[in-house]
């Protein structure tokens, strides 16, 4: 696996953080008087995979490593004016469903990276590698 790999699989992860703590909120003040729901979106992890496996050799170079570290996605507030919950615009359906599925992108990152780890441990005892 890539290393470029891993990155992206750490990205997933800290996105997955982020999510959880927004969707925790959100669940939070389901009952809160014109609370607005949060969500988090992604700007452009698709650019950034797809341009993952580019490299440059000088700063000047398109594609360069400079700019890896920068967050791909931002916290949003929902602005619907729907009561959904008689107080707010929070969908406590919506909110379960969406912590499930965050839930199963963790784990799906997390395992990735073990794996790889786990791999790269055994190669180092000197064990091969699948």
């Amino acid at each position: 696996m890539p290393v470029s790999t891993i990155k992206l699989l750490e990205n997933l992860i800290d996105y997955c953080a982020v999510k959880n703590k927004v969707i925790s909120k959100n669940i939070a003040n389901i009952g809160t008087e014109d609370y607005r729901r949060e969500d988090v979106k992604f700007k452009s992890i698709l650019d950034d995979s797809m341009n993952s496996s580019l490299k440059a050799t000088n700063e000047k170079h398109f594609g360069t490593d400079a700019n890896k570290d920068v967050l791909n996605y931002q916290v949003e507030i929902d602005n619907s004016t729907d009561k959904i919950s008689g107080a707010n615009n929070v969908d406590i359906d919506k909110e379960m469903s969406d912590l499930a599925e965050n839930s199963m992108r963790f784990k799906f990152a997390s395992k990735r990276i073990n794996f790889y780890y786990k791999n790269l441990q055994n190669v180092i005892k000197g064990g091969g590698s699948v």
